[in-house]
């Protein structure tokens, strides 16, 4: 179980909803999102969906 301020999860509600995902996927996705910033995860193939990367190619 998540404690989380209502406001915070009333914000939280809206997001998920308006990238079509539920909230425990929205968090999962954000929390995913953050520990590849911040190297705490190792990187996956591809972009995080939702994540607009342009792919670099080797010349």
């Amino acid at each position: 179980m998540l404690r989380v301020n209502p406001e915070i999860y009333e914000a939280l509600e809206k997001w998920s909803a308006d990238e079509f995902r539920s909230v425990n996927g929205q968090l999962e996705w954000a929390i995913e999102k953050v520990l590849r910033e911040a190297g705490r995860m190792p990187k996956k193939s591809g972009p995080l969906p939702g994540e607009n990367q342009e792919k670099k190619e080797k010349t």
